[in-house]
């Protein structure tokens, strides 16, 4: 089993795919990565020699920031947003979608589960 920046991989998926199981790791650069390590991005996981795994492994740590310090540092990007007041950093203050998304309708999953608000009752003469 292959484990990268603490994570199994799976083993019966295509080594292209099962990299980005890695967070920070995606299609194209889990294929810039098989590139480097010379393997072919059909070889299943299971089937990579452990020179392979090693190689990829290496050129992981070395080059891409993954998992826990990648996780850190957006939290960290968002707090600076926040600090400085910035219209983003507010919207994610206030929990709301930042990059320009209507909120009238949709938004549901910055905003939660509905609300409901009664509407006022007319006054009866």
């Amino acid at each position: 089993m292959a484990r990268i920046s603490g994570i199994d991989l799976p083993k019966e998926k295509r080594g292209e795919i099962g990299l980005t199981y890695i967070f920070g790791i995606g299609r194209s650069t889990a294929r810039h990565i098989l590139e480097q390590a010379h393997v072919d991005y059909d070889t299943k996981v299971k089937d990579w020699t452990d020179d392979q795994a090693n190689e990829i492994r290496s050129l992981i740590t070395e080059n891409i920031k993954t998992e826990g310090e990648l996780r850190t540092e957006v939290q960290l990007s968002i707090k600076r947003l926040m600090d400085i007041g910035c219209y983003r950093g507010q919207r994610h203050r206030k929990g709301l979608p930042v990059r320009g998304q209507r909120t009238r309708t949709n938004a549901r999953t910055r905003k939660g589960r509905k609300k409901t608000v009664a509407n006022k009752k007319k006054v009866t003469k």
